[in-house]
């Protein structure tokens, strides 16, 4: 059998090694997204970027900072985007080409240029901010209210936050003693995990009793924030059917979440600020009202009784004419009476003169005196004829100056001589 002729794979990658670094002598600069960060305890970093195209990988190569470098690359970039370099983080490096038989393509990173990647996360930040707008979500929450009197806080944050402790001192705090109802679920407010940790705590207290969401941190780095920008989390503001209010930074701060939220604040002092203001002005609207009630009662109170006094001046200048015009007929019947009953009182009294004279002349001890005498029988009983007396009978005769017993010897009946009758 004729002997192939051949090269070794030495010699093949060898070859290659010399067009790839003919090819790209020196250093230049080049976009991709880190897609594996690997500090080691040696000082140097291994990663690996990579390129995509509509979510799929479509280049990938390993890469090194040496450790003369790594730490001087690190500080600067960190120092300029508030960041720390990771994995998922897109970067422009500047590096040499470097081709092992063993290892394959490698880049030497010598820089990496952090302005590269805050114009990449400003693009990022306005592509989400236009999307969000062209949907809609910009106004859901601003066509919610934030009651007048809004008592029942939900509270989205960090139960170690600085801030937190700063807005509850403060609003439970406050002067004219408003009592608020505050409940907190916590959440995640910075890091990878944040914007999903803020989604969920918001759907668990959009199922509450609330009268608003308040989403606050307190300040921080700009990547610290930078989760505050995040689409999905902005969406979860805008659909709340709640009103949310955001107080996330210190004041050069303004993020997504801002723009989304019903309204917002830029430190947690301030946003308890807003809530107690709010009671504020409701008292003072209330005690306006409660001036102008009681104005308008006391006015009202001073019409009526002007009315009632003119009205009670003319019933008692009506009743005094009445009390008058009575007082003359009463005063004329009583004339009428009092003459009707004197010619009554002296027509009764003739009646009684005489009553009286017939009553003198009845009475039996006048008849007496004249010489009549009153005959009672045996059972003492007045005698007013003969027809009962009998001879034998004992009979009693008064006089006008005493009395006398006697007994029957004989009886005259009517119709006998009256010299006959007197013979004893």
């Amino acid at each position: 059998m004729p002997e192939v002729p051949f090269i070794s794979l030495s010699e093949l990658l060898s070859t290659f090694k010399e067009v790839v670094e003919d090819a790209f002598p020196g250093s230049f600069w080049v976009k991709g997204e880190i897609t594996l960060w690997t500090p080691r305890a040696n000082g140097h970093c291994y990663l690996d970027l990579s390129e995509s195209r509509a979510g799929q990988i479509v280049a990938q190569t390993r890469a090194i900072i040496w450790s003369r470098n790594y730490y001087d690359i690190k500080d600067r970039f960190e120092t300029a985007t508030g960041m720390p370099l990771k994995a998922g983080i897109t970067v422009l490096v500047k590096a040499r080409v470097s081709f092992s038989p063993t290892y394959g393509v490698s880049l030497f990173i010598e820089d990496i240029d952090p302005s590269f990647t805050l114009g990449e996360k400003a693009l990022a930040r306005k592509q989400s901010i236009e999307k969000l707008t062209s949907l809609g979500y910009m106004e859901m929450q601003k066509e919610l209210c934030i009651p007048d009197i809004p008592r029942r806080l939900a509270v989205i944050s960090s139960a170690t936050a600085a801030g937190l402790q700063d807005f509850i001192n403060h609003i439970e705090g406050n002067p004219d003693g408003y009592a608020f109802d505050i409940s907190l679920f916590e959440a995640a407010m910075q890091g990878d995990t944040a914007a999903g940790s803020v989604i969920a705590a918001l759907k668990e207290a959009a199922e509450g009793d609330f009268d608003a969401i308040l989403i606050l941190r307190g300040g921080g780095s700009e990547n610290d924030l930078s989760c505050f920008d995040d689409y999905d989390m902005a969406v979860a503001i805008a659909e709340c059917p709640l009103p949310v209010v955001t107080a996330i930074g210190h004041d050069k701060d303004y993020h997504i979440a801002d723009m989304v939220a019903c309204t917002y604040v830029k430190t947690p002092t301030a946003l308890a600020d807003l809530f107690i203001d709010r009671f504020a002005e409701a008292e003072a609207a209330a005690e306006e009202i409660y001036d102008r009630v009681r104005d308008a009662v006391r006015e009202r109170i001073t019409s009526e009784q002007a009315l009632v006094s003119m009205k009670v001046r003319a019933v008692t200048s009506a009743l005094l004419g009445l009390h008058r015009k009575y007082e003359k007929r009463v005063d004329a019947s009583a004339s009428r009476i009092r003459n009707v009953a004197t010619v009554k009182i002296g027509a009764l009294q003739n009646v009684v003169s005489l009553l009286e004279t017939r009553i003198a002349s009845a009475d039996p001890r006048a008849l007496l005196s004249r010489g009549y005498v009153l005959v009672t029988g045996s059972d003492n009983k007045l005698l007013k004829g003969v027809g009962k007396v009998h001879p034998g009978d004992r009979i009693g005769v008064r006089f006008s100056d005493g009395s006398v017993i006697a007994h029957v010897s004989d009886v005259i009946r009517e119709g006998i001589e009256n010299d006959k009758a007197n013979t004893a």
